[in-house]
């Protein structure tokens, strides 16, 4: 018979495969990513005599001496932070009000916001594109059209990040201590819901400048520059310089979670207590009082 510390080492070696596995499939591509962009050397050629031949960083700067290359750039991160804000003050609210007051609707909700990506983004974009121009052509020949379009195609996404991180707190036990000690819905959704959602609405936003940073169809179909359709179009010119500048975005996304997980994990573990709840808002109350207000 195995012994306690035998059986468990087999149990650890089944986890440890599919990650190992996973840690493969993810790099391996990034690797040969890395090598395409950085080394000069066709594929035909590559083995073990030309592993550390014709290695340049020229592939990383061409892209840089592109004309459209910084105001597409430009385009697509105001794209961004606009899908960004548009998402969080559309569904941050709804999410709220659907988790208090809608609780049997949230499997209809959560339906529709799979939509989106079911239907393909071609589809959409022709159909809206074509009652668009036809009706309202100044909209469609402007450059923040596209905003409506990213907020749909990033609703599978921001809308589970969200509702998970409501789903990971007590909203409706802080919502009702919060409003029985005097706090106005205001006051509640900025000082109790907004602190304890920090780490999801993080990651919503980060999900959804992903997909604007990454959209490539829409931008296409409707006919504007933005930086997925410059890396296409650059791509076709310099094959190298292609994959580089796609090594590059991938990094600096990389490195944006990276910096957004540090920046955000102290907020987003500082929940609320009750306590701490209660002597904020009888403080406020407090103080109201005395004001005469």
């Amino acid at each position: 018979m195995s012994s306690p510390a035998l059986r468990r080492r087999w149990a650890r070696l089944g986890p440890n495969l599919v990650l190992l596995g996973a840690a493969v499939f993810f790099f391996a591509p990034l690797l040969s990513t890395a090598r395409q962009a950085l080394q000069k050397v066709p594929m035909p050629l590559f083995g073990w005599d030309t592993l550390f031949d014709k290695w340049s960083f020229d592939g990383l700067a061409r892209p840089f001496d592109e004309a459209n290359f910084w105001p597409t750039l430009q385009t697509s991160l105001k794209l961004a932070v606009a899908t960004v804000l548009v998402t969080l003050a559309l569904l941050v609210p709804t999410a709220l009000y659907v988790h208090l007051r809608l609780p049997r609707a949230r499997s209809i909700v959560e339906f529709v916001t799979v939509l989106p990506y079911v239907v393909p983004p071609i589809a959409l974009a022709a159909g809206v594109a074509a009652f668009y121009r036809a009706n309202a052509r100044w909209f469609f020949n402007w450059t923040w059209a596209l905003v409506p379009f990213y907020v749909v195609m990033a609703l599978p996404f921001t809308w589970r990040a969200i509702d998970a991180g409501i789903k990971a707190i007590d909203v409706r036990t802080l919502v009702d201590a919060s409003r029985s000690l005097g706090a106005g819905w205001g006051t509640t959704f900025l000082r109790v819901l907004l602190p304890n959602l920090a780490s999801s609405l993080v990651s919503a936003s980060f999900l959804t400048a992903t997909v604007v940073l990454g959209e490539f169809t829409i931008a296409s179909t409707l006919a504007k520059q933005t930086f997925p359709t410059f890396s296409f179009e650059y791509f076709g010119r310099d094959a190298q310089g292609g994959i580089a500048l796609a090594l590059l975005t991938l990094v600096a996304t990389t490195v944006l979670l990276a910096l957004l997980t540090l920046l955000t994990r102290p907020k987003a573990s500082r929940t609320w207590r009750r306590k701490d709840l209660e002597d904020t808002l009888v403080f406020e109350a407090a103080t109201r009082s005395r004001d005469g207000r």
